[in-house]
């Protein structure tokens, strides 16, 4: 197994926060190589400006591989990594707590179809409600995980990591 991996963090948080931290870390030990951006400049503008930023610097770390990443984000992070699959070649998207839209910003929530995708979501999410990443989950036929969590995620993170453990080896073909 192996490839790359890049790892985008929500609002108010940073690269070191507890999931994309675990996540990484896990990916590492199966022999991937990740990435961990650092969006919390761009994030001063507040969440509609800081979309636009945020895709611009996940851009560039995409341009930067010889290979398509499987993009991980979490909230802003996981909205942002299924905009950036819109413009750039991805192996894959596995993204939680994932916000349906961002007020204020120009465009709702969408990804590059026919990528490998998870969607994983608390049932108690009040960040983002999850009716919004329900019903795009149906249009678009995806798999949707839906546990008893919040927002945070914080009691799924064992969870949230077989998950991803069989995501990835989902991939590994094409990895």
């Amino acid at each position: 197994m192996g490839g790359q991996i890049i790892l985008s963090h929500g609002s108010d948080s940073g690269p070191d926060a507890t999931k994309v931290s675990v996540l990484a870390a896990f990916a590492e030990s199966l022999g991937w190589t990740t990435q961990r951006p650092d969006y919390r400049s761009d994030d001063l503008p507040g969440y509609a400006g800081a979309v636009d930023p945020r895709v611009n610097r996940l851009l560039a770390a995409i341009d930067a591989l010889d290979t398509p990443p499987v993009l991980v984000g979490s909230s802003m992070g996981a909205f942002v990594s299924g905009l950036a699959s819109l413009q750039r070649p991805v192996a894959g998207l596995f993204l939680l707590a994932t916000p349906s839209e961002i007020p204020g910003y120009r465009q709702a929530f969408d990804l590059s179809p026919g990528v490998p995708t998870l969607l994983y979501h608390g049932w108690q999410d009040d960040v983002c409600p999850p009716e919004g990443i329900i019903a795009f989950a149906s249009r678009r036929r995806l798999p949707l995980l839906m546990v008893d969590d919040d927002h945070r995620l914080g009691d799924s993170v064992e969870r949230i990591v077989e998950q991803f453990g069989l995501f990835l080896t989902q991939l590994a073909p094409s990895a």
